[in-house]
């Protein structure tokens, strides 16, 4: 996925121009995948949530049309240097053309995090962000460096005690978020919601990253 990733980005840098006017056309995600898929190896089983779809939710996306970048986080990742790596490539895709509302950010539980982070560091009010399952009460207290920056659609599980609405982290940015949406899912299964490609989640995260912002 690494690779697939890295010479994505490369071809849009260096291509020919006709590959270069055609990735800009792309739709691009960005998935950021929760901590159990960076701790374990895909085929291991969470005792609660079952196994985390990972491929299969990259395969939805890709099936709808996007071109779709990810790689399954090394074991030792960092929230914040990785969101700086996220950053340095929004950055060259945005630096060779593509439109900025062509990218969407979707981050589950810790990968919501990182596009939290990332979303900070960005500071650009025209990309897309899906953020799940990725908020606590008390985040604004322990984490007051996230001012939050884009079109932001949240999502999280009524029977969920990882994520609840982030409407206060939304209240308390000082950067610009010309669209903010939220939905509470009823799937009962509390975080193993995000585990699995469940349409309750994904397509909503599909048509915001269409510009569907209503």
């Amino acid at each position: 996925m690494k690779i697939i990733l890295i010479a994505l980005i490369g071809l849009i840098l260096t291509g020919c121009e006709t590959s270069k006017k055609s990735a800009q056309k792309e739709k691009y995600i960005f998935f950021l995948h929760n901590r159990f898929i960076q701790l374990f190896d895909l085929n291991v089983v969470h005792p609660e949530y079952g196994r985390a779809e990972y491929n299969e939710i990259l395969n939805q996306f890709r099936d709808s049309g996007f071109t779709v970048l990810s790689e399954k986080r090394p074991h030792d990742t960092r929230t914040e240097e990785y969101a700086n790596k996220i950053k340095n490539q929004i950055d060259s895709l945005l630096n060779s053309g593509v439109s900025p509302d062509h990218i969407t950010i979707v981050g589950t539980s810790m990968g919501g995090y990182i596009a939290q982070y990332a979303s900070t560091y960005l500071k650009n009010p025209d990309l897309n962000f899906v953020l799940i399952g990725c908020y606590m009460e008390n985040d604004i207290q322990t984490m007051p460096e996230i001012q939050l920056c884009g079109n932001i659609l949240s999502i999280y599980e009524k029977s969920d005690t990882l994520g609840v609405s982030m409407q206060k982290r939304i209240e308390a940015s000082q950067n610009k978020i010309p669209n903010f949406k939220e939905i509470e899912l009823d799937t009962r299964l509390q975080h193993g919601f995000l585990y699995h490609p469940m349409e309750e989640w994904m397509k909503p995260t599909m048509q915001w990253a269409h510009g569907d912002y209503h």
